[in-house]
């Protein structure tokens, strides 16, 4: 709750009770909106008043057979977001899809070229959101003196939103300038993973309140476990006995580094209970928006389609909770008390976007493995760059603990790859006898 909203609440409330409300308990409240839990409530009560008017009217599509009764100037919007064509499994229509492997034609030359490229764009892209993830969350703007403290920005909803109306400009403009397959899922259906998505980033963004951002990132390698869980869960998944030996590993090297950690003088290095709980709701967030969308896949959409339409429900979602909450015009203020917040943001948003579209052109040029390589690789120099910038202590058993995790994730690359190397070899084999 923002300081415009927090003044009517507190008027509101001591016209209703002036008898009752003593300074002690207007004080008392005023502090609600720095405890975490409020503020993630509030943010869900301002989604709920997209939702639930969201679900009414899908619900009343559907109840009243709109699909075969329906008609006027409204009807194409609503047969899209709320039915779609249902059709899954079909071919992609009107767009010809090259096959991976047409990545690898060329010249060596090339093709290292292009590797280096893919490479160079990740890394600097991720690395400088992670430096500047940091710098916005855990440190003072506007400070005076080093000796004196500044203003800190405190919304990591804005963030979010920052953050996707731009991934929704990119995505937009991709999907304009270069054609798309056209596919039958019904609109509707991104809010699932976009409400997820813009949850997993709100705690993300809020944990480096409570946790060093070598512990969080350290986390999201582990991210794995939970993964596979909701892989079962939702999809019915099955898993072989190396992906449930790298999870373990992973799992030894988070607590050998969580349980190593040690506090110093800056509160960004200390792992507290809150920042658990907040990093353990990221990681449940996201390990449901990456089920979820592989589920939406199946309408044979394309990654920049699903780019664009989970950001879409993004932005409805956090501008309409930052204006109820009064929270959209403090932030902006804030921006222009602060330029230098408003460039770290502005300069943030442009990385998440970048970085987005260099993961889906690495994907399609060298395919998952290399790009995994890529990205555990970035997490390793994220976690050295964090320590030198930051000051963040790491014991030897820590150290070591962060080896086991990135032994685990590269093992499971390796394995991954060797399956599916099997996996070609073997119709060849078929087809020669």
């Amino acid at each position: 709750m923002t300081s415009f909203s927090w003044r009517v609440w507190s008027v509101l409330v001591f016209l209703l009770f002036p008898a009752a409300v003593a300074s002690e308990e207007l004080s008392l409240l005023q502090g609600w909106h720095d405890v975490w839990v409020f503020r993630f409530l509030v943010n869900l009560l301002g989604y709920s008043t997209i939702i639930i008017p969201g679900y009414l009217l899908i619900s009343y599509f559907k109840r009243t057979s709109y699909l075969e009764t329906g008609s006027g100037i409204c009807y194409p919007v609503i047969k899209t977001c709320v039915f779609g064509s249902e059709a899954k499994a079909g071919l992609l229509d009107d767009v010809s899809v090259a096959p991976r492997s047409e990545g690898y034609s060329g010249s060596s030359a090339k093709q290292a070229m292009k590797l280096m490229f893919c490479a160079a764009g990740l890394q600097a892209s991720y690395l400088t959101w992670g430096v500047l993830q940091e710098r916005v969350m855990t440190r003072s703007y506007g400070a005076p003196t080093p000796k004196e403290e500044g203003e800190k920005f405190k919304d990591s909803q804005f963030l979010v939103f920052m953050n996707r109306i731009l991934a929704l400009t990119v995505s937009g403009l991709y999907c304009i300038v270069f054609k798309q397959p056209s596919h039958g899922a019904p609109m509707y259906k991104y809010s699932f993973a976009s409400l997820s998505n813009i949850m997993s980033s709100w705690c993300q963004y809020e944990a480096l309140k409570y946790i060093s951002f070598p512990t969080q990132v350290l986390a999201k390698a582990s991210k794995v476990i939970p993964v596979m869980l909701m892989g079962k869960l939702i999809s019915r998944k099955s898993y072989e006995y190396w992906e449930y030996f790298t999870a373990v590993l992973i799992s030894v090297g988070v607590s050998m580094f969580l349980l190593s950690s040690t506090t110093s003088k800056h509160p960004s290095t200390v792992t507290t209970f809150s920042g658990i709980v907040i990093l353990a709701g990221y990681i449940v967030f996201d390990s449901f928006t990456s089920n979820w969308q592989d589920n939406l896949f199946k309408y044979k959409m394309s990654s920049v389609q699903m780019m664009f339409g989970v950001n879409l429900f993004s932005c409805l979602f956090t501008v309409g909770s930052l204006l109820e909450q009064g929270a959209f015009f403090d932030s902006l203020a804030f921006m222009t008390r602060h330029s230098e917040f408003a460039f770290h943001a502005v300069l943030l948003s442009v990385c998440s976007a970048c970085g987005q579209l260099f993961i889906f052109y690495t994907i399609s040029q060298f395919g998952a493995a290399v790009f995994t390589i890529i990205m555990t690789l970035r997490q390793a120099i994220a976690i050295l760059l964090s320590c030198f910038l930051y000051g963040h202590a790491v014991t030897v058993i820590g150290g070591s603990g962060v080896a086991v995790v990135f032994l685990a994730l590269f093992l499971r690359v390796y394995a991954r790859s060797h399956k599916k190397s099997g996996r070609r070899l073997a119709p060849q084999h078929v087809q020669k006898v």
